[in-house]
């Protein structure tokens, strides 16, 4: 008989706050220090107003169609919709149901949040909570049911430990096909107004991400551990690799490269953290930042694609190479798993189809829900607003004393 353990819930509970810092205010320092200074609040918003109607989405609807019933692997009978039928002694596991469920939304409120970085500055405010709905229920929704709830690709046997699939490559893809529709900036040069605020963001969401992961074990038992290990050894694996990157590039380390770095690390990691060891931690991360330092420098510029913040290059790409080398790392001695180097060639083969079906799939829903939006209502701004800064043009407010 399953029970409530008071040490399982009290480190979920943790966990759960620590991805919250993710959010608010991680990705909201994070985007907003790397923007220009007229569109300081407005990239702030962004965030906000996706992790919030994320949120909501969630309790109504979002989490009795990943979690109930599955149908045919696709999407769940929803059972539970407004959390209907689920009291407080209810039990997911060892914890709380409804300790699990917030556990599960601040997943679905971050990674409608993680998009916004691609299309600040020019995006209408309107558009972006339409896109957000829409999006939240046609694409991370049905991810999430495949990958954790019970569906197809979780009975192919895809391993994603805290959201590589359903996070990462779901926001990168996403967030690239709607750059594609919103069109360029009229200046695409990156230049962050106050690298403070995006070191601080970074910090906060390192911090938040060992809750991502670690609290990922839903106990508190070695697996956590392990995974709270292995993700911070990822993360100053990427760092030390961009900055080296940065320094035979340009002749000097950046702070950006480094933060950027450490980001990519983390995202690369987030499949794999239950599932393997240190040297691979290690591996993952230097590799990872060959590779997201690649798309960002020479592949975003030869495409010609509007990815202002580099949620593409960081987050889907990074994403996709941490699933496939769970595929390639995945050791038995941490999860029972194995994967290509300790003898399971087919798991290489699952990890490949699940990235391959996730980014696909959320690309081409995204492109579409985009372009029924631009038919529609229009996505982006105009130029005088464009130009003169979404702040006070949309919201009437200054992130600075003016």
């Amino acid at each position: 008989m399953v029970v409530l353990s008071p040490g399982d819930t009290a480190w979920v509970l943790c966990a759960t706050v620590l991805v919250l810092l993710m959010s608010i205010p991680g990705i909201a320092f994070y985007y907003s220090g790397l923007t220009k200074s007229k569109n300081v609040l407005n990239t702030i918003y962004l965030a906000f107003i996706a992790f919030a109607i994320g949120s909501l989405i969630w309790v109504t609807y979002g989490y009795s169609f990943v979690f109930g019933q599955s149908i045919s692997g696709i999407i769940a009978y929803p059972t539970h919709l407004l959390l209907t039928g689920i009291g407080i002694n209810s039990l997911s596991g060892t914890i709380p149901e409804y300790l699990f469920i917030i556990f599960q939304l601040t997943f679905c409120g971050l990674t409608g949040a993680l998009i916004s970085g691609a299309v600040v500055g020019r995006m209408k405010t309107s558009a972006w909570v339409v896109f957000i709905i829409i999006w939240t229920t046609l694409v991370y929704i049905p991810i999430a049911h495949w990958v954790w709830g019970g569906g197809w690709l979780m009975n192919m046997g895809a391993l994603d430990f805290a959201g590589g699939a359903v996070v990462h490559m779901n926001s990168g893809a996403s967030a690239l096909a709607l750059v594609l529709v919103l069109g360029t900036r009229k200046d695409t040069a990156l230049r962050p107004h106050h690298l403070g605020y995006s070191v601080l963001g970074v910090g906060f969401l390192w911090f938040g991400w060992l809750g991502f992961n670690g609290g990922s074990a839903l106990a508190a038992n070695g697996l956590a551990a392990s995974a709270i290990l292995v993700t911070n050894i990822a993360a100053v694996s990427a760092l030390i690799t961009w900055v080296i990157l940065d320094k035979i590039k340009g002749g000097k380390p950046t702070v950006l490269g480094a933060i950027s770095g450490g980001v990519a690390g983390l995202v690369a990691i987030t499949p794999a953290a239950g599932y393997v060891d240190t040297p691979a931690a290690i591996a993952i991360g230097f590799s990872t930042a060959l590779v997201s330092y690649f798309a960002i420098y020479y592949l975003k510029p030869k495409l010609g694609y509007d990815d202002a913040l580099d949620v593409f290059g960081i987050h889907g790409l990074s994403g996709l190479w941490g699933a496939i080398a769970t595929g390639i790392f995945a050791t038995p001695a941490i999860n029972g798993v194995a994967g290509l180097l300790y003898g399971n060639p087919n798991q290489l083969t699952i990890q490949i189809i699940a990235s391959i079906a996730t980014m696909v799939y959320a690309f081409v829903v995204s492109y579409i829900i985009a372009r029924l939006i631009k038919a529609t209502m229009g996505m982006k701004v105009d130029e005088k607003t464009e130009v003169k800064g979404l702040d006070t043009q949309l919201h009437e407010e200054s992130g600075y004393r003016i």
